[in-house]
């Protein structure tokens, strides 16, 4: 009895602390984004041009873990149906508050549909062998990775373009087919980045299996481990609240500047 409740316990804290890194800089990319994009200071957009390169990776961090995280889960189309919520949330909160800022297909509606996707089709997809599924799934994401830019590419040999008809519908963004007049603050269509996230699935399939070393179930950095492992509650409140500091300095440096003037 005493083993099968430390099996239990068993828990790959390495993930959470990976996952915590990648909420983390999130955090800081999105502060540096507001900074720059909704309170228009230059030195926030010099930091948001100089770390804006190193976004997608990240974030497809953080979305090859949440794939990984299928193989935890009872149901993951109840997972993703609660997500689906809070996305649906963000989206009606930014177009209340900030509808220059709206996010209409972000990460959280991407990563909802995803789980219950998986959660529908799992069982077949755990048919392909661990490493075929994983190695499919990449090269499926860098083939598609630029399907939001009209084509699609074997790396560095040869590009092909989407058929342009794609791009002027209403409906096709979420799978990157997005037309002119389409805008989110925040963008992850479903191609191609719900093959980072059957990657995930695939080689989250050595969790239940216990292939991880032990080294990866012990905690290196608490903080990080935490954030990782709270990372919704972190990714949903860390914008209100640099929007708030950003509103407080905002108003204290014009204040300061008005006492100056007198």
């Amino acid at each position: 009895m005493a083993d099968d409740a430390k099996k239990k316990k068993f828990r790959i804290h390495l993930l959470d602390e990976i996952r915590g890194l990648a909420v983390f800089c999130m955090i800081f990319y999105h502060a540096f984004y507001t900074i720059a994009e909704i309170f228009h200071a230059e030195w926030g957009k010099t930091l948001l041009d100089f770390f804006m390169p190193a976004e997608p990776y990240f974030a497809g961090l953080f979305i090859f873990i949440s794939g990984m995280a299928c193989n935890l889960s009872k149901s993951n189309v109840e997972r993703g149906v609660k997500l689906g919520i809070v996305a649906l949330g963000v989206t009606l909160v930014t177009y209340i508050f900030a509808p220059e800022q709206i996010i209409t297909f972000g990460i959280l509606h991407m990563l909802s549909i995803c789980m219950i996707i998986y959660g529908l089709i799992g069982k077949y997809m755990k048919l392909i062998p661990i490493w075929l599924g994983v190695t499919l799934n990449f090269i499926l994401f860098f083939v598609f990775y630029h399907t939001a830019e009209g084509y699609f590419e074997i790396p560095f040999l040869i590009q092909w373009k989407f058929p342009s008809e794609w791009y002027t519908t209403d409906f096709l963004f979420m799978f990157g087919f997005r037309n002119k007049s389409f805008f989110s603050a925040d963008y992850f269509p479903l191609i191609s980045w719900i093959f980072l996230f059957f990657a995930g699935g695939a080689f989250g399939r050595l969790i239940p299996q216990k292939k991880f070393p032990k080294w990866t179930a012990k905690k290196h950095i608490p903080p990080l481990a935490f954030i990782g492992r709270h990372a919704l509650l972190f990714y949903i409140a860390h914008q209100p609240i640099i929007v708030g500091i950003c509103w407080l300095v905002q108003k204290f440096m014009s204040m300061f500047q008005m006492a100056e003037k007198q």
